[in-house]
């Protein structure tokens, strides 16, 4: 059992440094971690990060290097989606422990290609654990939420409901994240933790996908500078998902990212047989109720729309001691991930839950593009 975690941050944008900031939370609790090497080709996004480290970590331009240190044990992978897979090829062939950010890739040939890496690498006996963050599950009143469905709180779940309305994507080195060509598109970058929670939710893997969107706002009047000329940003900026499931069950996204002014930008819908539960950040609210003890007879009026029964609470968990960018849920992962390490625990979310995810948001561009239901397996090969 491990009793030092050195970590080395590959990717030093925000999220890269979000991750210095959880570990350096997390040292106090568990004991031992430490970030002890970053890598970045950017310039100003190494020096950001060599500021955020309690001590000063041990510098970086190519991350091949620092894979090749000898100074981590885990390598946190937080660089450009489009670079996700050149990364993980090289950290796949060190023991080294992964915690890889979603979207895992932006292709399914490269996430396939992955997954069989990982699945020789685990043959040794000696290599790390993989593990894909997809930390919105993590989110207090989410992850009661999800507990709470899990234990038949609702019933049989029918359907879940995911609204997203926020503000448009934020700025990124380059911008490199107005274009599909390196996000995966809209629908797999931002979106993909909400198809992970979906699954997770329904505990099933999705059938069918059918998609309606566009970019109707953002980035219209941007132009890059490209090799053939100028270049246009061709995100999405609203959408809705439909994701069907093999038991019948359905799941919805509604996602606009020129709502900024939304109250609760986030919100779950879980209804079942016997009830409905709902998560709303950043209130951190979860209400829930059941339907009438009725029996078959349904009293008209008497409940709908009135809130009698609904308990609301608010939810959060005092393990946290980072709250972050994400409601303290990056610094329950982290927490989770340690503990994995330490304890030999298989990752909670392995390259497979990852992919999965990826698949639905790129069924769903895809829909979007041939304007027609996609099955899963036209997108996944065969087994999936």
């Amino acid at each position: 059992m491990a009793t030092a975690i050195r970590y080395g941050i590959i990717g030093c944008g925000s999220m890269g440094r979000e991750h210095i900031e959880n570990i350096q939370a997390l040292n106090p609790v568990v004991g031992g971690t430490a970030v002890t090497a970053i890598a970045d080709p950017h310039g100003p996004s190494r020096d950001a990060a060599v500021a955020l480290c309690a001590r000063s970590p041990q510098v970086f331009e190519d991350y091949r290097e620092l894979l090749g240190s000898g100074l981590v044990d885990a390598a946190v992978i937080a660089t450009p989606n489009f670079t996700h897979v050149d990364v993980m090829r090289d950290a796949l062939a060190t023991p080294l422990h992964i915690l890889v950010e979603k979207p895992l890739v932006t292709r399914i040939a490269d996430g396939v290609e992955l997954v069989e890496r990982e699945r020789l690498r685990g043959h040794q006996g000696t290599a790390g654990i993989v593990w894909v963050a997809q930390e919105y599950r993590y989110m207090p009143p989410v992850a009661e939420l999800v507990r709470m469905a899990h234990d038949g709180a609702v019933g049989r779940v029918h359907q879940v409901a995911i609204r997203e309305h926020r503000e448009p994507f934020y700025p990124k080195i380059g911008d490199w994240n107005r274009f599909t060509a390196n996000t995966g598109g809209t629908l797999v970058e931002k979106c993909c933790h909400y198809f992970n929670l979906m699954d997770l939710i329904l505990k099933e893997r999705p059938l069918r996908v059918f998609a309606s969107g566009g970019q109707r706002v953002n980035h219209l009047d941007e132009r890059y500078d490209g090799p053939a000329g100028q270049r246009v940003p061709d995100i999405l900026d609203s959408a809705y998902v439909i994701v069907e499931y093999p038991s019948g069950a359905r799941a919805m996204l509604d996602l606009c990212m020129f709502a900024e002014n939304s109250i609760d930008n986030e919100h779950i819908v879980v209804v079942g047989d016997a009830g409905k539960l709902e998560s709303l950040l950043p209130s951190l609210t979860l209400r829930y109720g059941r339907r009438a003890d009725w029996g078959t007879r349904t009293v008209w009026g008497e409940t709908s729309g009135t809130g009698r029964g609904v308990s609301v609470r608010r939810v959060w968990d005092t393990n946290i001691k980072y709250a972050g960018q994400h409601f303290g849920a990056s610094y329950i992962e982290h927490l989770k991930f340690a503990q994995a390490i330490r304890e030999g625990h298989p990752a909670e979310i392995p390259l497979e839950e990852g992919l999965r995810a990826v698949a639905t948001g790129l069924a769903a561009h895809r829909s979007i593009d041939e304007g027609r239901v996609i099955a899963m397996n036209e997108v996944l090969p065969a087994g999936w």
